[in-house]
């Protein structure tokens, strides 16, 4: 299994190191590469890495649509390489799929009413772009008013606009959850906490631990 992130970029680089720390302990072989130093070989039709070994499984910190911008994107539909997360994945991580869902199921209790224009939201909800991360190119507008902007590099994709949802504030921390659903099961929870209305990539993370029937009461 190879590992891959932009190379000399601190918390990607921790990031994967962890897991691919947790792939070792369960007794897969693995290899650490640059997404930089992804090669291809014309002659055997694969991806490999410095060593020239074929690429078969990879889990890549890296957004797809980058992915396939890169001068090897070309080749991503001739090889079979498994990669983690699957690009699929690419559907689920473009937030236009928000107006879609909304025109769907309307009034879901799960979903925020979203549309590919502001008018229907009236001077208060958020601009994101479609395919944005940690709060890049978020807007924040109420009475018609910006109330809060971050900078990034998207937008570009074009946007979508939500009904505005404050996050609570405790003392001018706004935590925000994030969930990871394994085969319909809740199976992890991550806390971020921001001191802005709009949550971005220098938030903090703050450890919890939920015990159950049996959990060890010395761990924090």
């Amino acid at each position: 299994m190879h590992f891959s992130s932009v190379k000399e970029y601190t918390e990607d680089e921790q990031t994967v190191l962890y897991l691919r720390d947790t792939c070792q302990q369960a007794g897969v072989e693995t290899h650490a590469l640059g997404i930089e130093d992804i090669g291809w070989d014309g002659r055997a039709n694969s991806f490999v890495d410095l060593e020239c070994r074929r690429i078969e499984r990879c889990f890549k910190l890296y957004p797809w649509e980058w992915l396939w911008q890169e001068d090897f994107g070309v080749h991503l539909e001739r090889d079979c390489v498994q990669f983690v997360e699957p690009a699929w994945k690419m559907l689920l991580s473009n937030k236009g799929l928000l107006p879609l869902l909304w025109e769907l199921f309307p009034g879901h209790p799960n979903l925020l009413p979203a549309f590919w224009n502001p008018e229907p939201l009236g001077g208060r909800y958020i601009r994101k772009p479609k395919l944005g991360r940690e709060g890049s190119n978020v807007r924040w507008v109420e009475d018609g008013v910006v109330i809060e902007e971050r900078d990034g590099d998207y937008g570009a994709e074009g946007h979508i606009y939500q009904a505005l949802a404050p996050l609570p504030d405790f003392g001018g921390h706004r935590p925000i959850f994030g969930l990871w659903i394994v085969d319909h099961e809740a199976a992890g929870l991550g806390i971020r906490e921001d001191t802005r209305r709009i949550t971005g990539n220098l938030s903090r993370f703050v450890p919890h631990y939920f015990g159950g029937p049996g959990a060890n009461p010395s761990l924090p």
